[in-house]
């Protein structure tokens, strides 16, 4: 593992729930090496997760011979050095969002990557992986929706909402690429790409053509964590953007890092000819669908919003014996590892990848939009053309 921040706890305890979750689990894999920047956090990543050891030398974790998957926790600047060198020691890996600082390096990645030897390469967009949102993927492929005529997709936060909090790498666009659009906008981005995207089959939908983004910096300062001295903000606090798909759908996406009164609101609606799909992160267990092919009746009849209890029903081997539970975050962290290594295994032995696994061609779909969104409100909210 490369980072133990936040995410890379998060991941650890992803790996440690593996055996206890699913069974058989299809490989069992063991915490050797993390390299972090300090040998104080090192230490903490094998007093508190298991290494084996630490290092703060990226190389020499990244070749030895005892790792075989690599895990990219790093801020978003760090990407790109971490997965070619992963890549040249033919590893496989394991990244967190987005995959790069833009889309020429992750272009640069993906076009290397079709010359390394074949390997797992697979992005953390781990909203894939909740299981009411697994459910409207089924029902968006059943062809359920009809034509999509619109869709809303938007991810808002509030822990940005105090102009005290401390400028960071994320306040600061040359190490994460973006402010909301780039942190939250990425999930929100991807998600819209699972449920109608390409191969999803749904009429009007598609890949992202054209966008038109306004990216808005509201607190324009913050103080320094060592000094307290002022320092620019050149990142987006609120991102709104108008999306037309390939087949002619029309959307909107928002990410906001001052959405006062808000926690984790991941929140999706679908309209189409024949039904309409709504979830929102913060109601998790459940995804609710609406069949408008049901007929008009007095008082309503039977027509409304079908409520499906998700919660932890995820299919086996998950095997905790408790689906009917209430499903968490981590759960969608869990999960998410799962797909990674099953993957591996199926990979090494000799199968084929499914096509629900969110690739590196899919971190690179993703970091054109957000290119795509800050080229377009540096020039006024101008369409641009993806």
């Amino acid at each position: 593992m490369i980072g133990y921040g936040f995410i890379g706890k998060v991941h650890s305890h992803a790996h440690r729930s593996l055996p206890l979750l699913y069974d058989p689990a299809p490989v069992r894999t063991e915490l050797v090496g993390v390299c972090t920047a300090s040998a104080a956090s090192g230490q903490k990543a094998v007093d508190q997760a298991g290494f084996r050891y630490c290092t703060t030398d990226l190389l020499a974790l990244i070749n030895d011979p005892k790792i075989h998957l690599i895990h990219i926790c790093t801020p978003n600047d760090a990407h790109r050095e971490a997965v070619i060198a992963a890549m040249a020691a033919g590893k496989h890996i394991y990244c967190d969002k987005p995959l790069a600082l833009n889309a020429h390096q992750a272009n640069e990645i993906c076009t290397l990557a079709t010359m390394a030897p074949a390997r797992v390469r697979q992005m953390t967009f781990n909203y894939r992986f909740v299981p009411a949102l697994m459910r409207a993927r089924q029902i968006t492929l059943s062809g359920a929706l009809g034509d999509l005529f619109q869709f809303r997709v938007a991810y808002l936060h509030a822990g940005y909402i105090d102009p005290s909090r401390p400028y960071s790498w994320r306040t600061n666009f040359a190490r994460s690429g973006g402010g909301a659009i780039a942190d939250l906008g990425a999930h929100i981005i991807d998600i819209t790409r699972y449920l109608i995207g390409p191969g999803t089959g749904v009429s009007r939908a598609g890949e992202f053509t054209e966008i038109s983004a306004e990216l808005q910096t509201i607190i324009t300062e913050r103080p320094d964590s060592l000094t307290g001295e002022k320092r620019k903000v050149d990142v987006d606090d609120i991102a709104t953007v108008q999306c037309i798909l390939e087949g002619g759908a029309t959307g909107t996406l928002e990410a906001s890092r001052l959405a006062t009164g808000v926690q984790d609101e991941l929140r999706v609606e679908l309209h189409g000819s024949k039904g309409g799909i709504r979830f929102n992160l913060m109601d998790p267990n459940w995804l609710d669908f609406y069949d408008a092919t049901t007929p008009e009746a007095p008082l309503g009849g039977d027509r409304g919003y079908q409520r499906i209890e998700s919660v932890t029903r995820y299919p086996k081997p998950y095997s905790l014996g408790a689906t009917k539970n209430a499903v968490g975050w981590l759960n969608f962290h869990i999960q998410s590892l799962y797909d990674c290594v099953n993957n591996i295994s199926i990979l090494e032995s000799g199968g084929a990848i499914p096509a629900a696994s969110p690739t590196f061609e899919d971190g690179l779909a993703v970091q054109k939009v957000i290119d795509a969104c800050i080229h377009s409100s540096a020039n006024g909210g101008a369409k641009v053309r993806i």
